[in-house]
């Protein structure tokens, strides 16, 4: 998952550890993540680069349910969310 985001490995870890994102663990206990947490890493992203804050990705995603597509409202309610941090001072 790290080379495939982009993202270090002991940010995935950290992600984790905030509930941004889940795995799960393999027989040889090695994280495992679903294909849709590339998603939601990119959202993640994307969040931080317009100011918004862990907490505030957090809450914007908590919402959503975990290891599902983002359906059109999900995405609209996430767009509204960077908009208004993006307006901030």
């Amino acid at each position: 998952m790290a080379r495939r985001s982009g993202v270090p490995v002991s940010t995935l870890h950290f992600y984790e550890a905030k509930g941004l994102i889940h795995s799960t663990r393999s027989a040889g206990n090695h994280r495992q993540y679903p294909a849709i947490v590339l998603r939601y890493v990119a959202i993640i992203r994307v969040a931080q680069s317009v100011g918004m804050s862990l907490e505030e990705i957090g809450e914007t995603l908590s919402g959503i349910q975990s290891g599902s597509k983002l359906t059109a409202d999900e995405w609209q309610a996430i767009s509204t969310r960077w908009k208004e941090s993006a307006s901030r001072p």
